[in-house]
């Protein structure tokens, strides 16, 4: 399960990086929104951004935890994510459910919100490094202590 959980990330985490190097090469402050390949590359990069984040917070972390016995049935999303910082895998409970209110805030905006969707990309492609620190943290954890 966490095997399959780490690959799946990996996935979505590798084409998110992909998206966020190109935005960066064309520099979002520039780009023409009205383009179909830029859209398609805006798209994308929201969209994979949504997915590891989601993924990261309803499945990764639920199997890292199972793996490391530290999970339970009662646990409400906060308490993982206080057991998650605690074990220092995330920086803060306050810093996740920061980048899920931005995830949720991308996930809702219109295309006639262009500066609103741009100053949300420029965030989001500043949380792309952490989540890459999640992910390496769970992982070292895990090669670490001999459960992977």
């Amino acid at each position: 399960m966490i095997r399959d959980a780490l690959n799946i990330a990996k996935i979505h985490l590798d084409r998110l990086q992909k998206a966020k190097r190109e935005i960066e090469i064309k520099n979002i402050d520039t780009m023409n929104l009205e383009d179909f390949e830029n859209v398609k590359l805006v798209d994308t990069f929201i969209f994979r951004f949504m997915k590891l984040q989601d993924f990261m917070g309803e499945r990764l972390f639920k199997a890292f935890l199972m793996k490391t016995g530290d999970f339970r049935d009662n646990m409400s999303f906060i308490d993982i994510l206080d057991k998650l910082e605690k074990l220092e895998i995330i920086d803060s409970t306050e810093e996740w459910v920061k980048i899920r209110q931005l995830r949720n805030k991308i996930a809702h905006e219109y295309p006639d919100e262009q500066e609103e969707i741009i100053n949300d990309i420029k965030e989001a492609i500043k949380k792309v490094d952490y989540l890459a620190k999640v992910y390496k943290n769970i992982k070292d954890f895990l090669i670490k202590r001999r459960l992977l």
